[in-house]
């Protein structure tokens, strides 16, 4: 137990798996136990079949719903399959869309489900244009995103790939990495839309953001070189980052 004036556990002190890919599910719920739960609601953007992503945790054990939306038939009619026959959401599943998300449409896609205002929760993870479709919702207001970002790049370069709405992320030697955007683009990101870094999850790729009127005093910003100041990310930037580095990026 924590005594007053004594420091909280750092984000990644908190990580544990529980369906999500890496440590986020541990962080998620550590960053909503000191929020406190609002609507419990979440959409997440290319949440896969929903069964590993990082909105299961909190519909399965703590009583969330969400949309989740996937472009793939498979994923989708595997989600569906999982939440209708799960003792804990058969009777009030998630809503599992499926769609190709693009910035025209995102907007209608998400309100057109019934979510619309303050939510608790946005997590990207489109392997794609996700910097784009960020920047262009609108109808929601999340208290917290998480997004994957492309550490390869390191803290200096604040560059996406460019929008098209059929963007598709190649394969590079097994790796998806021509996609999405670096940390500093996405920190200006979400500056401009009212957020703060506060973390990302070990590895250093997926980063957690918070709406700037709530908890400041417990979730101090953090800097991008922190948050990438990690091997995996030193690795990834001098054996991943040359494969790709001359592709076609924006600066943002």
């Amino acid at each position: 137990m924590f005594q007053h004036g004594e420091a909280l556990p750092s984000l990644n002190e908190a990580e544990f798996r529980a369906f999500s890919q890496n440590g986020e599910d541990g962080i998620l719920l550590y960053i909503f136990s000191l929020l406190g739960f609002g609507s419990r609601t979440c959409v997440e953007i290319c949440a896969g079949d929903g069964i590993q992503c990082n909105s299961a945790n909190l519909i399965l054990n703590h009583g969330w719903t969400g949309l989740l939306i996937d472009g793939n038939e498979d994923n989708v009619n595997k989600g569906v399959q999982f939440y209708s026959s799960h003792p804990d959401t058969f009777s009030f599943p998630p809503k599992f869309v499926r769609a190709w998300v693009d910035r025209e449409g995102v907007n209608e896609l998400i309100q057109g489900h019934g979510f619309i205002g303050d939510i608790d929760l946005l997590s990207l993870d489109l392997d794609g244009v996700d910097y784009w479709i960020w920047d262009a919702i609108e109808v929601i207001r999340p208290r917290v995103v998480v997004a994957e970002t492309q550490c390869i790049w390191g803290a200096d370069r604040s560059v996406s790939v460019p929008y098209r709405r059929d963007f598709s992320s190649p394969l590079v030697n097994g790796f998806g990495i021509y996609s999405g955007a670096s940390l500093p683009a996405f920190v200006r990101l979400a500056k401009r839309k009212g957020y703060r870094l506060v973390g990302t999850q070990a590895l250093g790729f997926n980063a957690f953001f918070i709406r700037d009127d709530l908890a400041t005093e417990l979730f101090p910003e953090a800097s991008a070189e922190s948050c990438l100041d990690r091997p995996f990310v030193r690795w990834a930037m001098r054996d991943l980052l040359p494969l790709v580095k001359d592709k076609e990026w924006v600066e943002v």
